[in-house]
C-alpha cells in the first residue's frame, strides 16, 4: 500500500484492532498490551492524516466498540497531547487535524452515560483531570502564540470539535476553569480574512452559551468588559460578510432582485429565454416551486452558527452594538448591518419551512430588538446618517414596495419586521417571532413620535400588515387563544395601532399618510369589534382596544349622518375622515409609547434551544 504522504498507519491500526468484532461485554478478552514502539508514534504524526478515511473507520463503529477499544483511544488521544506539548514543526499540526477528526466522529455518539463514558474512552477517570489540564493548556498556548494562523485556525478547530461534540458532557468545564477568552480574541486579533475570523467568534459563542443560566459563564464576564475596538470591528466584518454569504445561498436558489426592461428579459417571459445571447452561461437553474421549498428547508448553512456569538456580545457590549451599527462599508462590499438585515428578511420570509430558520431567525431579531432599546443607536439608526442600502428579500409575495439607492436604515428594520408579519402566519402561530417584530416595531415608532421624528416610509403597508394580522387573530381565534404569552402579542399589536392614531401627527411625513391610517381603522371597524369581543379586551386595562373602537364609532356615526354608506366613494370616505378631525377626541391609556426592557431570563428557553441548534450546526462545520 502507498503511503503518499497521507497517514494510513492510523487507519490500518484501528481497522486491525476491530477486526475480530469483539463482543460487547468481553472487554477483559481485549488485548491491553497494545503499546507502540516510539518510533510507530513519531511516523504516525509525521504523516499528514488521510482525515475522510479516518472518519469513515470512526463512523462505522458504535459507542460499546469504542468503550472495548479504550486501550487505543487512549493511545491516540495521550500520544496527541504529549506532541501539541511540544508544539513544533509539523506534527503538531497533522496531530490536531487527526484529533478535530477523532473527535467530530467519537464524541457524538449516543452513549448510555455519555460524560463517563467519553472520559473512559479518551483518558479514563484516575487521569482526566491531569490529561486534559494538559491538554487544554496546550491548546491554549497554541491558540494564542502558534507559529501560523494555520496552526492556531487548527486548535481552535479541535476546541469546537470538543465543545459541540460534548456539548452536554461535563468535559467541557475544562474550558470553563481555563479561561481561553484571551487566547480567542488574540487569535482574532492577528487574524488576516474575515474567514479567519469565523471559527473563533464561532467557538466563543459556545463557550458563552455553556451553562450560563446555571452559573455565571465566565465568558459572558469577559465580552461584558472587552474594549478593544480593532478586534470588535474584526469581528463586526466576520459577521456582516458571513451574513452576505448567508443570503447567498439563498439567491442560489431563487434570484429575486427585479429586472428591467430588456430583450433577454422580454424572451424569459415568454419561455424563450434559452436563445437570448449568453443565457446559459448567466442564467442560474429554474427549480420548481416545490424543489425550491425543499431547498430553502434546508437553509441557512451551518456558518449561520456565527449569529450566537453576535447576540452574546451585542447583549453584553455595547462598544459592539455601536461599531455594528456605526461601522462603514469597505470598498465594494455592504455595510454589516445591512448585511445582517438583509439575511434576517431572507430568514423571516422562510422561518415556517424549519426550526432551524427560525431559531436564528429569532436571533437576529433579539440583536435589533437590543439594538433599538439603546436610544443613542436608535437615534442613530433613525436619522440621516444611518442612510444605507439594504437588499430585502423578495422571494415570496406578498411583496413591500420597491426602494432604489440608500435610505434610513429604520425604514429598513421596519420592512424586516412588516416581512415577518406577513409570511408567518399560520394556525399555530409563532407568538414569540411576531411578539419580537410587533414589539420592535413599537420601541420605533415610539421613538419617533417622541423626537417627532419624520421619516419617509410607505407607513400604509405596516398599518395593512397589522390589521390584517388582527384579521388574522380573529378568524382562527380557536387555534390560538390558548398560545403561551398570547395576550403580550395581543396588547403589542392593539397599543401599537393606537399609539400611531394619537402621535401620528409627530412621525408621519404627510397629512395624507395620516388620513390613510384613520381611513383603515374605520374600514376595519367591524373586525376591531369582533377582535375585542373574541378575545374579551375590554376586560383588560393593558390594552387601548376602546381608542380604536371609539375612533372607529365616531367616523361610522358621521358617515351614516351623511347617507348611505355604501353609497359613498373611498374619496367621499376620505374627506369625511378629515372633517371629522374637528369633532374628534382621542382618549389613549398613559404609557403607550413605553415598552419593557429586554431581560434574557424572560427567553431561556428560547436561548437554550437556539444553542442546541448552534451545536448541531458547528458539529457539521468541524467535519467539512
Amino acid at each position: 500500500m502507498k503511503l503518499q504522504g497521507t497517514l494510513v498507519l492510523p487507519l490500518i491500526w484501528f481497522v486491525n484492532r476491530c477486526a475480530d468484532a469483539i463482543p460487547v461485554g468481553k472487554q477483559d478478552d481485549v488485548d491491553v498490551d497494545s503499546d507502540k514502539p516510539e518510533g510507530f508514534w513519531r511516523e504516525f504524526f509525521l504523516l499528514k492524516p488521510d482525515r475522510a478515511s479516518l472518519l469513515k473507520i470512526l463512523d462505522n463503529f458504535g459507542p460499546d466498540d469504542l468503550i472495548i477499544l479504550q486501550p487505543q483511544t487512549r493511545q491516540l488521544f495521550l500520544r496527541a497531547v504529549a506532541c501539541l506539548k511540544i508544539g513544533s514543526g509539523p506534527s503538531s499540526l497533522h496531530a490536531l487535524e487527526t484529533l478535530t477528526t477523532f473527535f467530530s466522529a467519537v464524541l457524538p455518539k449516543k452513549y448510555t452515560n455519555p460524560s463517563s463514558d467519553i472520559i473512559a474512552v479518551l483518558a479514563g477517570l484516575d487521569h482526566v483531570d491531569s490529561v486534559f489540564t494538559d491538554f487544554v493548556g496546550a491548546l491554549d498556548s497554541i491558540i494564542r502564540n502558534g507559529t501560523t494562523l494555520e496552526i492556531r485556525q487548527r486548535a481552535v478547530e479541535v476546541v469546537l470539535s470538543i465543545t459541540s461534540g460534548a456539548y452536554q458532557t461535563s468535559l467541557l468545564t475544562y474550558f470553563i476553569q481555563r479561561d481561553l477568552f484571551p487566547s480567542i480574541m488574540k487569535f482574532i486579533q492577528d487574524s488576516d480574512s474575515p474567514d479567519r475570523v469565523l471559527a473563533p467568534f464561532t467557538l466563543l459563542g459556545l463557550l458563552a452559551n455553556y451553562n450560563k443560566f446555571e452559573f455565571q459563564n465566565p465568558y459572558q464576564l469577559r465580552l461584558n468588559d472587552f474594549v478593544n475596538e480593532a478586534t470588535i470591528q474584526k469581528i463586526v466584518r466576520c459577521v456582516g460578510q458571513t451574513c452576505k454569504n448567508l443570503r447567498g445561498q439563498y439567491l442560489d436558489i431563487l434570484e429575486d432582485l427585479p429586472e428591467g426592461w430588456s430583450l433577454s428579459h422580454a424572451l424569459s417571459m415568454m419561455g424563450l429565454g434559452k436563445i437570448t445571447p449568453g443565457a446559459r452561461a448567466n442564467q442560474k437553474p429554474n427549480h420548481d416551486p416545490e424543489a425550491a421549498k425543499q431547498m430553502f428547508a434546508q437553509l441557512p448553512g451551518e456558518e449561520a452558527a456565527v449569529l450566537l456569538g453576535m447576540y452574546d456580545f451585542s447583549h453584553a457590549n455595547k462598544l459592539f452594538c455601536f461599531n455594528l451599527v456605526t461601522m462603514s462599508a469597505e470598498k465594494g462590499e455592504e455595510q454589516p448591518v445591512s448585511s445582517l438585515l438583509s439575511l434576517t428578511s431572507y430568514l423571516l420570509q422562510h422561518a415556517f419551512l424549519s426550526s432551524r430558520a427560525t431559531n436564528y431567525a429569532h436571533l437576529s431579531l433579539m440583536v435589533f430588538r437590543l439594538l433599538i432599546e439603546d436610544q443613542i443607536l436608535c437615534k442613530r439608526i433613525c436619522s440621516e446618517d444611518s442612510k444605507t442600502t439594504v437588499r430585502m428579500c423578495r422571494q415570496r409575495q406578498p411583496y413591500l414596495p420597491i426602494v432604489k439607492g440608500e435610505r434610513i436604515l429604520a425604514t429598513g428594520v421596519l420592512d424586516t419586521m412588516v416581512d415577518g408579519i406577513n409570511h408567518n402566519l399560520r394556525r399555530r402561530l409563532d407568538v414569540s417571532l411576531y411578539t419580537l417584530c410587533v414589539g420592535i416595531t413599537l420601541r420605533i415608532i415610539s421613538y419617533l413620535s417622541r423626537s417627532r421624528t419624520r421619516i419617509h416610509y410607505h407607513w400604509s403597508e405596516l398599518f395593512r400588515s397589522l390589521l390584517s394580522l388582527i384579521r388574522f387573530l380573529t378568524t382562527y381565534a380557536s387555534d390560538i387563544k390558548d398560545l403561551s404569552h398570547f395576550e403580550t402579542l395581543l396588547d403589542l399589536v392593539v397599543n401599537l395601532l393606537a399609539l400611531s392614531l394619537s402621535a401620528g401627527e409627530a412621525f408621519l411625513p404627510t397629512p395624507a399618510a395620516y388620513d390613510d391610517l384613520f381611513y383603515k381603522i374605520v374600514e376595519s371597524g367591524e373586525v376591531l369589534v369582533k377582535f375585542r369581543d373574541t378575545y374579551g379586551l375590554s376586560k383588560r386595562p393593558s390594552n387601548s382596544i376602546d381608542t380604536l373602537i371609539n375612533v372607529t364609532t365616531h367616523y361610522k356615526t358621521l358617515l351614516d349622518s351623511g347617507g348611505s354608506k355604501k353609497n359613498l366613494t373611498s374619496t367621499q370616505v376620505a374627506e369625511v375622515i378629515k372633517q371629522g378631525y374637528e369633532t374628534l377626541s382621542i382618549q389613549t391609556k398613559e404609557g403607550l409609547d413605553g415598552w419593557e426592557r429586554y431581560r434574557e431570563a424572560d427567553d431561556r428557553t428560547l436561548l437554550k434551544k437556539m444553542a442546541r441548534a448552534t451545536v448541531m450546526d458547528v458539529k457539521v462545520m468541524v467535519q467539512v
